[in-house]
């Protein structure tokens, strides 16, 4: 049961109606046997018990930590948390890759049959967003910065939060984790407000993501007789398409728990608008950055082993460079588990991750070049033209990593580039080439429409909120735009009996 479908808005509308009618006490269990049944009404509602396993693992864990003083305990009791957690996820998204390597590398070798066979395993919705969910909160109990949890069933409530099993955001029990067992009284304008962001998803998904979705198709399942300027036209409209359908789900996830009382974390910040693909990723995905700098960059920067290779490399290169350096060897681990984190297969870890390592790496190496070449041709840094520039070559960047995302395979995604910059057709551009991709003239309109709406409305939210904006006008004012909306929602829209809307794209993972 999609969250776009209609049958899902009316099992919300069902929930939001029972929510606020029942005690405050009442609300969290609610909650949880909301989840439940959600999921249940998948495809494979048995796999719960993935989601009901991790949460009892952590929290027999917690119990351990928090009734023991012994240091020894308390550590053995993370390990085993962190070992059974990892360990299923290895297994259930991962094993299949690190086979595929094998045999991948026994076929460099020259062996004609495959090593090792996978597996065909079913994978429980959100493995990914719930465990790093989990673990991150049984970490921080582990070190006192979140108190521990001591009902079992409001962990798994915090565990398997049903918007959130879809395509996350990340959570950190100590910006929002108490809220899901308040008590929540109706609030107009709470209740308002999540609708108007639910809708602003709807929007997002429905009308511009599942529009560029017909042509990036097209395109990418038959990029050998579509070359040159196509393969670009396709990978730019696959950019958007990416972040409509991620942001779009985010804001319809965002919005529910808002009209439910529970305020969870921003998980986008206009990423287009980043002049650097570090900003990029402060701006993208922003609770997976934060759960891989404080799970994994850090501890791996304090490890003994990068302690004395930080050591090792300031006597080598110098204090400065050897600190830099050490980083940067830390920041591969970082970009690979990013990669990897996204799906087992090397399309992934490439384009992801080892990809944005590298683009990171090269900005931090000619930052300093760059500014005094800029210096001496007297070029203002911060001038808009050069903020443009910025943001375009950020852009062009992010849009290569996502080429290597959606391609089939490595090896295709080459082959596209190799296509991409060896062919020269710019006719497709007034020849009516582009309307047989998929699109007609009408629908191309539609979308290119939609994304300069989108555009306008991210300007707009660099200055602050565009709902307090649009709330602070009058009445009619009000209904006008959120009514204009919702009607062009609903004749643009990609939705009906015949069609059946793609699931988010983070959805698997």
């Amino acid at each position: 049961m999609g969250i776009t479908s209609f049958y899902f808005l009316c099992f919300f509308a069902c929930i939001l109606a029972v929510y606020y009618m029942i005690p405050g006490k009442c609300q969290w269990p609610f909650l949880l046997l909301c989840s439940a049944v959600y999921y249940l009404l998948t495809d494979n509602g048995l796999l719960i018990l993935y989601p009901l396993a991790s949460a009892a693992v952590c929290y027999g864990g917690i119990r351990v930590m928090t009734g023991t003083e012994d240091a020894v305990k308390r550590k053995l009791a993370l390990a085993a948390v962190v070992a059974a957690n990892i360990g299923v996820l290895f297994v259930l998204k991962y094993v299949n890759f690190v086979i595929n390597t094998v045999n991948g590398i026994a076929g460099l070798a020259g062996r004609q049959e495959a090593l090792l066979h996978g597996w065909s395993l079913l994978v429980p919705l959100g493995v990914s967003f719930y465990t790093f969910t989990l673990l991150g909160y049984v970490i921080d109990v582990y070190y006192g910065i979140a108190a521990p949890q001591k009902n079992f069933g409001k962990l798994a409530l915090y565990g398997m939060y049903f918007p959130v099993m879809i395509s996350g955001p990340i959570l950190q029990y100590r910006e929002c984790g108490e809220q899901f067992f308040e008590r929540h009284v109706f609030d107009y304008g709470k209740v308002t407000r999540g609708m108007q962001r639910m809708l602003w998803g709807l929007f997002k998904k429905l009308v511009i993501a599942e529009r560029l979705r017909t042509l990036v198709d097209t395109v990418y399942g038959g990029y050998e007789a579509y070359p040159g300027a196509y393969i670009w036209v396709a990978t730019v409209c696959y950019a958007f398409q990416l972040y409509t359908d991620f942001s779009g789900c985010m804001d319809i996830v965002l919005g529910m728990s808002e009209s439910l009382g529970i305020v969870l974390p921003e998980n986008f910040r206009t990423p287009f608008f980043a002049k650097s693909v570090a900003e990029y990723w402060r701006r993208w995905h922003i609770t997976l950055g934060v759960w891989m700098k404080d799970y994994v960059f850090y501890p791996l920067l304090r490890s003994r082993f990068f302690t004395n290779l930080n050591q090792s490399w300031k006597k080598k290169f110098g204090k400065k460079k050897g600190k830099r350096y050490a980083t940067f060897a830390a920041m591969f681990l970082l970009w690979f588990t990013v990669g990897v984190w996204h799906g087992g297969d090397w399309k992934y870890v490439i384009g992801s991750g080892l990809l944005h390592w590298f683009y990171i790496v090269m900005e931090e190496l000619l930052e300093e070049p760059c500014a005094r070449a800029m210096g001496r041709l007297h070029i203002n840094a911060g001038g808009k033209m050069i903020s443009a520039v910025r943001m375009l070559r950020t852009f062009f960047l992010v849009c290569i990593g996502d080429l290597f995302f959606r391609a089939e395979s490595v090896s295709a995604a080459f082959a596209m580039l190799r296509g991409a910059v060896t062919t020269w057709n710019p006719g497709i551009f007034w020849n009516g080439s582009l309307f047989t991709l998929g699109l007609d003239a009408v629908e191309c309109g539609i979308a290119a429409a939609s994304l300069l709406l989108l555009l306008v409305v991210s300007i707009l939210q660099q200055k602050g909120s565009v709902r307090d904006r649009i709330a602070g006008r009058k009445l009619p004012v009000r209904w006008l735009i959120w009514y204009a909306l919702l009607f062009y929602v609903i004749l643009f829209g990609c939705y009906g009996p015949e069609y059946s809307a793609a699931e988010f794209i983070y959805q698997g993972f």
